[in-house]
């Protein structure tokens, strides 16, 4: 059978350009086309949050090295603004259209926006998500300002705070939860992490929101009134609030996607809104929801470095070989932070978790593995300091072991205690922020969204 001859990536990042690198290893020779949004090359994202803001590294070293030469043909700078699957073809912010035989999606997410009407244009309020993002922080934190606001206590929020403290600026970071890394890890870690937090200065308001942000006569932010009345006198504010996937451009394409991502099978096929897989269009990467053998009954977004690399890989083969028994996308999710002087890292799930049990270490010497379980089976581990140990973890999970895990580690407790992990309870979006649109009648399966690198 004649395979494709025109291929179109959506999306110029991460994942679109090794799935770009995939295709041609796979033997693809026809025409290859990439659109980006932005103008760049594609780049390393992980660094923006720690060594760029830093200082230690500019932006121009975060590109992507390039693995092979794809032999494509670049539209950066240029969205997507739609997509037709009956005549197969990309519409472009310019007015071009691009056909294309198979496309991949892969347009990633952006950053939550703070509400221009509570004081989301004001000079000093940042979102970090692009390199130019980090550019515009990186310049706002070297001017030096007097105290930064950071919006959330996820992993991005503690990433730059713990810069911030780095270099030696005053920090403020607010969380509607009760833990830092709440909704990620759960209350039992998110506890320990709150020391962190603490113990490098950070002023760190929990079960707070912020109401408002206040500039002064020039548009400059000045101040922030918080949900207990309060107000935080600041002159920088990043809103680490979470991501939105970047799916506006597919609305009345026919395809299933919404602000949460875009939903695929578990070949990364995607699916048109009655639930039937296309045969001509992926995704992959940071905007594709899809079913993972391991955890039944949900769809997953992962907005992680290692799963927009293989699934990318995955999307390739099954672009090219779509007459042959397609691959199916099973990777462990895994991620990892550096904030506060500490290395987290963790495989699975932990959010799908109802325990977990410290299996090695102590919390108080910010050295230790805990186990997450759901239903008496093992779904995730998180390591503070101990990376080496996960691959065991992994290893477990994916054989899936019983919970809590049999380990007989010589740093281990006596008596292993599961507890109740202490996730968040669902609620409502921050005063303002825009809530997440219902996905149309497709899967009926939940939604279980994890980001970092």
């Amino acid at each position: 059978m004649r395979g494709p001859e025109r291929i179109v990536v959506a999306g110029a990042s991460l994942a679109g350009l090794r799935a770009a690198e995939a295709l041609r290893d796979q033997g693809f020779d026809g025409e290859l086309t990439l659109i980006g949004d932005e103008p760049h090359a594609p780049y390393d994202r992980p660094p923006l949050s720690k060594a760029v803001l830093s200082g230690w590294l500019s932006t121009d070293h975060t590109v992507l090295p390039r693995v092979r030469d794809i032999g494509a043909r670049w539209l950066l700078g240029t969205p997507a603004t739609g997509v037709d699957p009956r005549t197969r073809q990309v519409s472009l912010a310019d007015g071009r259209a691009v056909p294309y035989d198979r496309l991949l999606i892969a347009t990633g997410t952006r950053s939550r926006p703070w509400p221009e009407r509570q004081g989301g244009a004001l000079h000093g309020v940042h979102v970090l998500r692009t390199r130019d993002d980090a550019d515009r922080l990186r310049a706002a934190l070297a001017a030096a300002p007097g105290r930064v606001l950071v919006i959330g206590a996820g992993f991005t929020g503690g990433e730059v705070a713990s810069v911030c403290r780095d270099l030696g600026l005053d920090v403020t970071v607010t969380q509607r939860g009760d833990t830092p890394l709440g909704s990620a890890l759960g209350g039992v870690i998110g506890g320990a992490a709150a020391r962190w937090y603490r113990d490098a200065g950070v002023d760190l308001r929990l079960g707070t929101t912020v109401r408002t942000l206040e500039g002064d006569a020039h548009g400059a932010l000045r101040r922030a009134v918080l949900s207990d009345g309060s107000v935080v006198e600041a002159e920088v504010a990043v809103v680490a609030a979470g991501a939105l996937a970047n799916t506006e451009w597919l609305t009345g394409s026919g395809l299933a996607a919404d602000g949460r991502g875009v939903v695929c099978d578990e070949s990364c096929r995607a699916l048109a809104d009655d639930g039937t897989p296309l045969g001509d269009v992926f995704a992959a990467g940071d905007v594709a929801r899809w079913p993972h053998p391991l955890y039944p009954g949900q769809l997953l977004r992962l907005d992680h470095w290692d799963n927009a690399v293989a699934q990318a890989r995955t999307a390739a083969h099954n672009m090219v070989h779509a007459s042959r028994a397609p691959l199916v996308h099973r990777p462990l999710p895994a991620f990892w932070s550096n904030q506060f002087g500490v290395n987290l890292k963790c495989v699975g799930l932990p959010a799908l978790a109802d325990q977990v049990v410290l299996t090695q270490g102590s919390l108080d010497q910010r050295q230790f593995v805990a186990a997450y379980g759901r239903q008496d089976r093992l779904v995730a581990a998180v390591a503070v300091d101990s990376p080496r140990v996960l691959d065991g973890y992994a290893a477990l999970i994916e054989a899936g072991a019983p919970f809590p895990p049999v380990l007989n580690a010589t740093d281990g407790p006596d008596r292993p205690e599961p507890l109740d992990p202490a996730f968040p309870r669902p609620a409502d979006p921050a005063p303002g922020l825009p809530s997440v649109a219902a996905t149309p009648s497709v899967p009926s399966a939940q939604a279980v969204l994890a980001g970092h690198e």
